[in-house]
Formats: structure tokens, C-alpha cells, sequence
């Protein structure tokens, strides 16, 4: 069996057929996530294929590697949830897909900020149940507000372009500033002054112990009031409890998230029928000001194309005893 596909939903076997009739790789596809309990599933695999919430700490890896897999080829960018050491130790090689759309995740960043501002999510409802008055949905003209981009790589670049076009004035923070950004008017600054000037606040940086709850209390209290905060990046990166109380106390003006720091028991299934467990998520749901996607700003057909080519590429370079150039090492840190 050459690769075993971990967290398999009806459109990750779509794309990844379509690509594999170039490879021909055998590929055995799960519906289970990946964890301790089902990493044997994966035994006789030289490759494994794992998405943003399967678990690859030390216990999983060295199950994995019991049952002979040699590889991990990540199908997204970040990987923050393998332990790359114990990966090393054990003899895997970790591979991911470094970029497969910015321009997917920036067009519905941006879309979060104008549903949210515009109050699209609940103009929708109230036409559906014949309500046509306005009160409460007075939004503002993004042209000439300050946007403050936190992390200018590939997608947070991708969005100040688009934000440009609106006529937004345009602050950012990143550890590596993008000349590409310079270029097009983006003002770096320090990441307290950046939040403090800004109208809208959207986050774009990866997760790192560094960056994990960034947008704390401290910083919060930093902005204005009325900032909107806008996250299509990894939830961890906002202390959610602490946005909440800002929330409440009318210090945000609104949050959009794609992204939540404990998605993993909640994203990717359908729950409908359910209570949901996670106090905190279900009271930001309560919030007419919050705007929530599934972790779907990845989602579109460019970008499914492209995670299926890379990943099935990098399996392919694998196995053929190359070393992949989307490989993931220990002491490496990207952007």
C-alpha cells in the first residue's frame, strides 16, 4: 500500500482521484481521523496523508513507524501539529503543501471583514422571514479606514492587495517585512503601534510558541475601541475568552473567524444534531457581531487542485528515494 489518506471527506477523494490517475499510487482512503487509536489503520503504508486536525505527536508517530510508514506528507501549509523531532527520531520524513491558493484564503478573509461590517449574515436571515428594515445593519466605508495586516506572506500580501483596491490605508507587522508590500504602500511597524492604529485588525501569521495567543488581553487592550479582528490563520493565535469580554463590553466591534483554537472537536463534521460541548465556541455564536466559518477559506476548486497535485508529488518524490523540496525539518522555520 503506498499511501494511507487520514480525515478523508467526499471532495479530498474527488481531487486526489483526479490527480492519482496521473501517479497511479495504491491509496486507501479514511473517513477516522488520525490519533493514537487508529494510526495502526495506516500499518503496511509507506506514506501517510494527514490534514490540519490529526494528531502527530510522539505516541502517533511511533505507532506509525511501527507499521512501517516512512512518510507524512501533510495535505495543507502549516504544520504546527507534528512533532517534528519525534518525526526525525523515528525515521519519517515530513512533507507539506507550502502554497496551494493564497488568493483563496485573502478573497475570503476580506469577504469575512464586508459580511461582518455590512451585516450581510443578518440581512440574509431577516429578508427570509420578510423583515426589510434596516435598523441595525449601518455598516462603514472600508475606503480610507487603517488596516493592520499581522504576518505578510503569501496570503497576508495577497490581502493588503486586495484591501489596496478598496483605498485602505495600510499598516503591518512581520518579524521578515515583504518588499512586495512596501512596494504597494504598505507602513511596518511595531505590532503595539500597528494594533493601536488600526480600524481592522486581520491575522495572517502562522503558529508558533511565539505567536500562540498573540492577541491576548494585553493587546486587546491596545486597540481602539470599535476594532474589528478578523482570523482566517490558526485559532490559537487569539485568546478567545479575552475577545469575548470585548465583545461584551463593546470594545471590538466585531470578530470573523475561519478559525478556532479547539476546532479539532468541532470543524469538518456535521454536528447539527447535536449539543455543542464547547462552552466557549457556542457563546461566541451568540454574539450578532460574529461571523464564523468552518475553516473553509482554503476551500476552492484552485486551491483542492493544487493540495492534491503537491501532495500526490511529493508522495511520488518519496518513494522514488528523492529528497522532496516541500520536506518539513526540525530546525526549520517558515513564514
Amino acid at each position: 500500500m503506498d499511501l494511507t489518506v487520514f480525515s478523508t471527506q467526499p471532495y479530498d477523494r474527488r481531487f486526489l482521484e483526479r490527480v492519482n490517475a496521473e501517479h497511479g499510487h495504491e491509496i486507501r482512503y479514511l473517513e477516522a481521523r488520525l490519533n493514537p487509536e487508529t494510526a495502526a489503520l495506516a500499518s503496511g503504508s509507506h506514506s501517510v496523508c494527514a490534514f490540519v486536525n490529526d494528531r502527530l505527536d510522539a505516541p502517533v508517530l511511533e505507532a506509525l513507524a511501527a507499521g512501517g510508514t516512512r512518510h507524512v506528507a501533510l495535505r495543507c501549509a502549516g504544520f504546527n501539529h507534528v512533532d517534528l523531532a519525534a518525526a526525525e527520531a523515528h525515521g519519517i520524513t515530513v512533507t507539506r503543501v507550502p502554497e496551494y491558493s493564497p488568493h483563496a484564503v485573502a478573497e475570503h478573509t476580506v469577504g469575512l471583514m464586508l459580511a461582518l461590517n455590512r451585516k450581510l449574515h443578518r440581512a440574509y436571515n431577516r429578508v427570509r422571514e420578510g423583515n426589510f428594515s434596516l435598523d441595525g445593519l449601518l455598516g462603514f466605508d472600508f475606503h480610507g479606514k487603517t488596516v493592520a495586516v499581522i504576518g505578510t506572506g503569501r496570503i497576508g500580501a495577497a490581502t493588503a492587495r486586495i484591501l489596496s483596491g478598496f483605498g485602505c490605508r495600510l499598516l503591518a507587522y512581520d518579524v521578515a517585512p515583504n518588499e512586495a508590500c512596501r512596494e504597494l504602500g504598505v507602513a511596518y511597524g511595531d505590532l503595539d503601534e500597528v494594533l493601536a492604529a488600526a480600524d481592522v485588525v486581520t491575522l495572517h501569521c502562522p503558529l508558533t510558541p511565539e505567536t500562540h495567543h498573540l492577541i491576548g488581553e494585553k493587546r486587546l487592550d491596545r486597540m481602539r475601541d470599535g476594532t474589528m479582528l478578523v482570523n482566517t490563520s490558526r485559532g490559537a493565535l487569539i485568546d478567545s475568552p479575552a475577545v469575548i469580554e470585548r465583545l461584551k463590553d463593546g470594545r471590538l466591534s466585531g470578530l470573523a473567524i475561519d478559525v478556532y483554537e479547539e476546532e479539532a472537536d468541532l470543524f469538518f463534521r456535521d454536528l447539527s444534531g447535536q449539543v455543542i460541548q464547547d462552552d466557549v465556541f457556542a457563546r461566541l455564536l451568540t454574539f450578532p457581531n460574529v461571523v464564523v466559518t468552518a475553516h473553509q477559506a482554503f476551500f476552492t476548486e484552485e486551491a483542492m487542485e493544487n493540495i492534491a497535485r503537491t501532495t500526490l508529488e511529493n508522495v511520488r518524490v518519496f518513494c522514488s528515494g528523492e529528497t522532496p523540496a516541500n520536506r518539513v525539518e526540525a530546525q526549520r522555520v517558515v513564514r
